[in-house]
């Protein structure tokens, strides 16, 4: 698709307050750019997907934007209680859906804490952790709309 018009998703809506934008631009075969505030991350899909894989899949940044979320709160809980966040870090899995719609049928999270983390701190931490802006997000779904542009 090398030469094409760029295909172009974008939540630009005109006229409203508070919102974030962002773009994403067609580059060529499966592979897009996103731009948002002037930082630019690419997506793709696996060879065995039909892509080139020169970036990760939109899902796998989907579970990466929960993960970096938990791991966000985390780290403010720890600077807030002047603990370390050297250490810090959050696996994540997630599996499909074998049925229909084409979905992440499960998450999962381990929240590493640093090693200096004090016992009666680790239950507090994780309630934090859970708590992060994009988990909230998938419990309390926004509204969503999909349009073609005229």
């Amino acid at each position: 698709m090398t030469g094409t018009t760029p295909q172009t998703l974008s939540t630009n809506r005109t006229g409203s307050l508070g919102v974030h934008r962002l773009e994403v631009v067609h580059v060529e075969g499966d592979a897009y750019t996103v731009d948002v505030r002037g930082h630019r991350l690419q997506v793709d899909q696996p060879v065995e997907a039909g892509g080139t894989d020169t970036a990760p899949t939109p899902t796998e940044l989907f579970a990466a934007s929960l993960a970096t979320c938990v791991a966000f709160y985390a780290g403010r809980y720890l600077h807030r209680h002047n603990l370390p966040r050297a250490g810090l870090r959050v696996r994540t899995e997630f599996t499909m859906a074998t049925d229909r719609p084409a979905r992440v049928a499960a998450l999962r999270l381990l929240v590493v804490p640093p090693p200096e983390l004090p016992e009666q701190r680790r239950a507090a931490l994780l309630a934090v952790a859970s708590r992060c802006t994009v988990h909230n997000t998938l419990h309390e779904p926004p509204e969503i709309d999909i349009e073609l542009e005229p």
